[in-house]
């Protein structure tokens, strides 16, 4: 199951809202009667709620001092909007999944495993705690639970600025439930962007962002396929949709930090895109693999990894090949001989000089 950053209530508050009537089946055709957003308080009534269960659930950050000093940082540059009072508080829960989300009222919860993930680096701290810092500033539980009534009662006016608007009748559940679905990867990526500017003006390159999205892409067990029906974006949907965004933060904290060492986030992290790899015979009727692949912040060599499978079991230890990644765009090749199994599939890995995974793509039709 890929991993996945949260947003508040994913797994507690979804209950709330379907005893609160607002099942994703089916839609009315009476318009509903939306409260403006200075007036609509649902989201900190269930947060308040809900605080005293997730309280019990979590402990103290004590142990993560990096996570604590990212957090205090980063919440000095939120803009929140007049009016509105958060007591911002970071806590960990211990149960060792890869995730984090945040609650209306300003608390942000990180699960213990992707706590671990972030260890002491402040830059891949900050990649988490902004995302779920934007969620709540932006209140995005609010917006989500306003577009399900939506589209429950079959009407879309914007509501606390929702980036889309529903059709104005649903004739069955699937329908309700991909434009939701569209609806909140849209959520994700606003969240993203905004965090990408508030990491910049906190002093964290904006590079650890993409970097932390291709590390738990690589603790992620098998490919998951991208679906109509996600709540997510994918990783790779990510890089691609937010390439400006961290074009336009970047270019902020250049002009903030100069010296990048200097930064709260130190330098920023080696970061290396690779895109899909191309599969194609080539005259020795051998299966060549093409990885193009892109670096930044690269100080010596990556490692890149060929790994194959057949049958859903690993073959070997992979093929290697080491580059300096020194040119804009650098491409790697791989052969396999002309009898590779027609079940067999593969991936390719880049790998750090400590052998931590840069990037992961998997390797589409291989055994033709």
């Amino acid at each position: 199951m890929p991993v996945r950053m949260r947003s508040f209530g994913s797994h507690r508050v979804v209950a709330a809202i379907v005893l609160f009537g607002v099942p994703l089946i089916g839609a009315a055709q009476q318009a509903p009667v939306l409260p403006e957003a200075n007036k609509f308080d649902f989201d900190m009534k269930t947060a308040a709620r809900l605080k005293p269960e997730l309280m019990a659930e979590s402990t103290t950050a004590n142990r993560y001092a990096a996570g604590r000093r990212a957090f205090e940082k980063l919440t000095e540059q939120a803009q929140v909007p007049r009016g509105r009072k958060l007591a911002w508080e970071l806590r960990i829960v211990e149960d060792g999944a890869l995730n984090a989300f945040s609650s209306p009222d300003g608390s942000v919860y990180v699960e213990s495993g992707l706590a671990d993930l972030a260890g002491t680096s402040a830059g891949l701290w900050a990649a988490i705690l902004s995302h779920e810092i934007a969620h709540t500033i932006r209140r995005d539980w609010a917006r989500r639970f306003l577009y399900m009534e939506s589209l429950r009662r079959g009407s879309g006016p914007v509501v606390l600025g929702d980036p889309g608007v529903p059709l104005a009748d649903y004739k069955d559940a699937t329908a309700v439930s991909e434009d939701l679905a569209r609806f909140c990867r849209g959520l994700e990526l606003d969240a993203d962007a905004d965090s990408l500017t508030m990491m910049a003006a906190a002093g964290y390159h904006p590079d650890f962002v993409p970097a932390l999205h291709h590390l738990l892409n690589a603790q992620t067990a098998g490919r998951a396929a991208s679906s109509i029906f996600a709540m997510h974006p994918c990783w790779e949907e990510r890089d691609h949709e937010l390439d400006h965004a961290y074009v336009a933060a970047s270019i902020a904290f250049d002009r903030r930090w100069p010296e990048w060492y200097a930064s709260p986030g130190g330098n920023p992290p080696t970061l290396v895109f690779a895109d899909e790899p191309n599969v194609k015979k080539n005259r020795a009727r051998e299966v060549e693999i093409r990885v193009p692949m892109r670096c930044q912040n690269l100080v010596g060599a990556v490692e890149v990894v060929l790994q194959t499978y057949s049958s859903g079991k690993r073959s070997g230890d992979g093929v290697r090949q080491i580059t300096g990644c020194t040119s804009p765009r650098t491409t790697i090749t791989f052969a396999l001989a002309e009898n590779t199994p027609k079940e067999s599939s593969a991936e390719v890995f880049v790998l750090d000089g400590q052998g931590t995974v840069l990037s992961r793509a998997a390797v589409p039709k291989l055994g033709r």
